[in-house]
């Protein structure tokens, strides 16, 4: 019977719920930015004669999908950091959420 005591004790300790660091949002936005930087470096370093052959296209076509995967992780941590209390309006949320999402995606756009 005591067996059964401790695995439960053992249970609930493991199972405790766990508070997250306070700094874990702001590690987490500069890792995304560092990933979407890293991605965008190997893509400027990408020789387009190197197409020719399709063995290298592995490392591109991974920046890409990096690169684009940390850069929207990125949009909407931020537009969420900044959507600090909830609106009245649904429409007026989504509306806000919108812009915030455009305003981001804006930042990573080359410009012309």
């Amino acid at each position: 019977m005591s067996n059964a005591a401790d695995f439960e004790l053992l249970l609930r300790q493991a199972l405790t719920p766990v508070d997250p660091p306070a700094d874990m949002p702001e590690r987490i936005e500069a890792t995304l930015v560092n990933l979407t930087a890293m991605a965008a470096d190997e893509l400027e370093a990408w020789e387009l004669s190197a197409m020719r052959d399709p063995r290298n296209w592995v490392r591109p076509a991974a920046a890409v999908v990096v690169g684009t995967t940390a850069g929207a992780a990125l949009v909407v941590l931020r537009a969420r950091q900044r959507r600090r209390r909830p609106r009245p309006n649904v429409l007026d949320a989504a509306e806000q959420a919108l812009k915030d999402v455009y305003g981001g995606a804006r930042k990573f756009l080359p410009k012309h």
